[in-house]
C-alpha cells in the first residue's frame, strides 16, 4: 500500500548515512581492546529512523516472544496533555517476533552517552523500562543471536493506554502531535521501515492502523508515481542505502 500525507511528506525519510562496517576483531596482541566496553541497544519504533545518539554500526533484525502494538500512550513526544498521541510498546507473545534495528555502541564515552540519552528519551519522559532480548540479525552470516538492551512500557506505565481497534487508534494518531513532531509521520515512517527493510514481514497491527489513518484521510492515498517523487520519501537508492553509515548523531528528540 501507498500513502501520503501532503503535511508530512517533509518527514518520510529514513535514516542516513554511509554503510557500517562490521568492527574490527581486537588484536590478540591488545588486551585494553579485548576489555572494550560494548553494549547493543534495540530499537522498535523511532529509534530505527531516528537514534539519536552516537553508535558504531547497526543491524536489522528481530526479537522473538515479543509483539508490537500502539497501546501506549505519549503526551510529550508525539501528543499532549490534551491530545495524548499513540506510539509503540512491546507485548509479551509467545511465537511472535518484532523487528527493528539494533546498534552497536562502543567504548566507555559511547555507551554512557547512549544510556544517559536513552535514560531520558525513553525511562524519563516516555516511561519505558528496560530489558534483555535475544537479537536476532537479519543477516544470515552474522551469526549467534547478540543480547541487546530494550525499552519497554508496561501495564504499570501512567501513560500506558491499553488495546484498542485499529480504527480508534488511527483516529487518536490523526489528532495527536508534540515536540517531536505528528503522530501520523511516527506511525508512516515505522510502516515505511517494515515495508522497504523487512518486505517479508507481515505486521498485520500496524498495517492495520495505516489503513485505517489512509480510509479516515483520502488526501494521504496516491499513486505510485506520487510516491517515488514525493519530497522527504525514501528513494529506492537510498533506502538500499539505509545501513551506509556508522557514527552518526541525530540531535532531534524523538521517541522508541
Amino acid at each position: 500500500m501507498k500513502q501520503d500525507a501532503q503535511s508530512t511528506q517533509e518527514h518520510l525519510g529514513r535514516p542516513e548515512g554511509p554503510e557500517p562496517q562490521p568492527p574490527a576483531a581486537p588484536s590478540s596482541s591488545d588486551p585494553a581492546a579485548e576489555l572494550k566496553p560494548r553494549l547493543w541497544i534495540f530499537g522498535y519504533g523511532s529509534l530505527v529512523w531516528r537514534p539519536g545518539f552516537e553508535f558504531t554500526s547497526r543491524k536489522v533484525g528481530f526479537i522473538r516472544g515479543y509483539s508490537r502494538r500502539f497501546w501506549q500512550g505519549d503526551t510529550f513526544h508525539r501528543g499532549s496533555e490534551r491530545a495524548p498521541g499513540r506510539v509503540v510498546t512491546l507485548l509479551e507473545d509467545r511465537g511472535a517476533c518484532t523487528w527493528g534495528v539494533a546498534y552497536e555502541v562502543c567504548g566507555e564515552q559511547q555507551v554512557a552517552a547512549s544510556l544517559q540519552y536513552l535514560n531520558v528519551r525513553e525511562a524519563v519522559l516516555g516511561g519505558y523500562d528496560t530489558k534483555l532480548v535475544s537479537f536476532h540479525p537479519q543477516d544470515k552470516e552474522a551469526g549467534e543471536p547478540i543480547q541487546a538492551l530494550v525499552y519497554i512500557a508496561t501495564p504499570q506505565n501512567p501513560s500506558y493506554l491499553g488495546p484498542a481497534s485499529e480504527e480508534d487508534i488511527a483516529a487518536q494518531i490523526i489528532v495527536s502531535s508534540g515536540c517531536a513532531g505528528h503522530n501520523v509521520e511516527y506511525l508512516l515512517r515505522l510502516a515505511d521501515f517494515m515495508r522497504y527493510f523487512c518486505p517479508q514481514v507481515e505486521d498485520k497491527h500496524l498495517f492495520s492502523i495505516e489503513e485505517a489513518l489512509i480510509a479516515l484521510l483520502p488526501c494521504l492515498c496516491h499513486s505510485e508515481k506520487a510516491l517515488e517523487e514525493a519530497p522527504g520519501v525514501p528513494q529506492k537508492v537510498e533506502r538500499e542505502n539505509f545501513l551506509q553509515g556508522s557514527s552518526r548523531r541525530d540531535e532531534t528528540i524523538g521517541t522508541a
